[in-house]
């Protein structure tokens, strides 16, 4: 069926649109304008702004620290239940199939999970199968499991380290690879409470520098398009942006992603000892062009953080909000779940709302800077239209920072900057830069061949209500929104890479499982019988991208 969007502002940066054009599709894919047929359907786009389908790079949707949440915090489910709406966590859809649901309505089309233990894949896998109309991927975690850490204690080749990763990314349907503070989490179970850079790992005798620089160089080799995805050392700590500039030195001009790099623009200036050291934190990544990043917004709302750092979730059991919480020391990673309440009257909480918007704002390329809360460790993903408007308006801005604690304002450069979004720039934030980031070429655009995923949003002068509610989101061509609200629950696709590697990895891996777990390291990989509506890219070794 020919189905054509007339009268609408298009704005698509992979193609360089940004006008009153048509958007024609057929078939699921975009297509050029024909020359002798009329339309099957038409939607009157007038007073509309047309976008692909928004892609999100870091959100936390499936997976047992997710599952953990929601045992930790039924009262956020009952509170759904008697009171719709009256929590932000009951907001943000707690059920697999309420994500999907509200992702869709506020025009996301793809959405990764990025944490994902390789032991824990093929229950991620039959969650997300759960989450309806949107697509789905996640990032599997090494940098603390001894397979990796004994072969670089060994002084194992760069080969031997590329074939390891690229047999995890076979066997978990993986997108890609993340590391969560290489190294502390190993030395935390040895009871280590903190782990820099440089320490040297108890008996491995290897540094978190020396796990990045050859995990990163082993995700590079094996051609997939994302690099390697890092969650950082020292995570929330007073003084952690040195971390965070001496890692992007350590990398010597190789791609490199850095998650929710809010979390890591702190100073130690004024009486707090803590501050926002965001605009040293932009100047750098805007001086290395190898560097990508993710935000991780906070926002003031009750929420809960859930991260494989057990280090830092073991650290932050003092300040959960409410008094509990949820460490388990697993295999590698582990996971560790705290809820946490971000206050606006709060120093440190304010400090860090500021760092996030700081870092948009003075990251000087969209295609560099991704949009993230790091839901729902910043704040559930529901929050995203205010931080749209936040992005969009100094003015808006200004008003959020008249109720912040007086001190905090001047911990942060945020007063002074009075740089605006345009839609061009939200558009490449959140469709053209994360087409890039994940290879997925016929996604975030609106070019002829693109797979029609498309969000339709009626032009406000509050943008917040503007990317709240949808006017209408075609999912693979299908209209699955309309004013605001889902009318069809498609089953979204799976997106994983299946990178080239020797073979010889199956082999010694088994041997491995067998003399660690006594089990046979079948169980624990995931067929493609288990994921039924699947879309895999090819990646070999001489693919690269930067």
């Amino acid at each position: 069926m020919l189905t054509r969007l007339h009268g609408g502002h298009v704005v698509d940066p992979v193609n360089g649109v940004d006008r009153v054009e048509d958007v024609w599709f057929e078939n699921g894919r975009i297509v050029a304008r024909p020359d002798h047929r009329k339309a099957d359907v038409e939607y009157d786009a007038a007073g509309h702004v047309i976008m692909a389908g928004a892609i999100d790079i870091h959100s936390h949707i499936a997976g047992g620290g997710v599952n953990t949440a929601r045992l930790l915090l039924p009262e956020t489910h009952h509170a759904h239940r008697a009171r719709p709406g009256s929590t932000p966590l009951s907001e943000a859809g707690w059920t697999a199939f309420e994500t999907g649901r509200l992702y869709a309505q506020l025009g996301f089309t793809v959405v990764i999970e990025p944490a994902v233990l390789p032991h824990h894949a093929l229950h991620a896998h039959l969650e997300m199968a759960d989450i309806p109309i949107i697509d789905k991927g996640f990032l599997t975690v090494l940098g603390n499991d001894d397979f990796l850490l004994s072969a670089l204690r060994d002084r194992e080749s760069d080969a031997a380290l590329t074939d390891y990763v690229g047999a995890t990314l076979h066997s978990t349907r993986a997108i890609g690879i993340k590391c969560a503070n290489p190294g502390g989490v190993c030395g935390c179970k040895q009871n280590l409470r903190s782990f820099a850079l440089d320490d040297a790992l108890p008996e491995y005798g290897i540094s978190a520098r020396e796990i990045v620089a050859r995990l990163q160089r082993a995700v590079s080799a094996t051609g997939i398009a994302h690099p390697l995805h890092l969650h950082m050392s020292n995570l929330g700590l007073a003084g952690n942006v040195e971390t965070a500039l001496a890692t992007i030195d350590a990398m010597q001009g190789a791609p490199l992603h850095l998650a929710h790099a809010q979390f890591y623009a702190y100073g130690k200036d004024g009486k707090h000892g803590f501050s926002s050291a965001a605009a040293r934190f932009a100047e750098k990544v805007n001086a290395n062009k190898n560097i990508t990043l993710d935000v991780g917004q906070v926002m003031f709302a009750d929420t809960v953080t859930i991260s494989t750092d057990v280090m830092k979730q073991l650290n932050s059991l003092p300040s959960a909000r409410p008094k509990k919480g949820f460490i388990h020391d697993g295999d590698a990673n582990g996971l560790g779940v705290v809820p946490y309440s971000y206050r606006i009257s709060d120093y440190y909480n304010a400090v860090q709302w500021a760092a996030g918007l700081e870092l948009f704002l003075l990251t000087e390329d969209p295609m560099r800077v991704f949009f993230t809360t790091d839901h729902p460790n910043g704040a559930p993903f529901t929050t995203y239209p205010e931080v749209f408007a936040l992005l969009m308006s100094a003015d808006r801005r200004a008003q959020w920072m008249s109720r912040l604690p007086a001190d905090v304002l001047e911990m942060t450069t945020l007063p002074s900057i009075k740089r605006e979004y345009t839609l061009s720039e939200i558009a490449t934030m959140t469709r053209a830069a994360p087409r890039k980031l994940y290879g997925l070429d016929d996604r975030g655009q609106l070019g002829a061949g693109a797979i029609a995923d498309i969000a339709v949003y009626k032009v406000h002068k509050d943008k917040a209500e503007m990317f709240r509610r949808t006017a209408y989101v075609f999912k693979d061509g299908e209209l699955v929104v309309r004013d605001g609200e889902a009318q069809r629950f498609t089953r979204g696709k799976t997106l994983f890479v299946r990178p080239d590697y020797n073979s010889q990895m199956n082999t010694r891996l088994d041997a491995y499982y067998e003399e660690s777990y006594g089990l046979g390291r079948q169980m624990f990989c995931v067929e493609d019988g288990a994921l039924p509506n699947r879309d895999f890219f090819e990646e070999t070794s001489s693919r690269r991208r930067m």
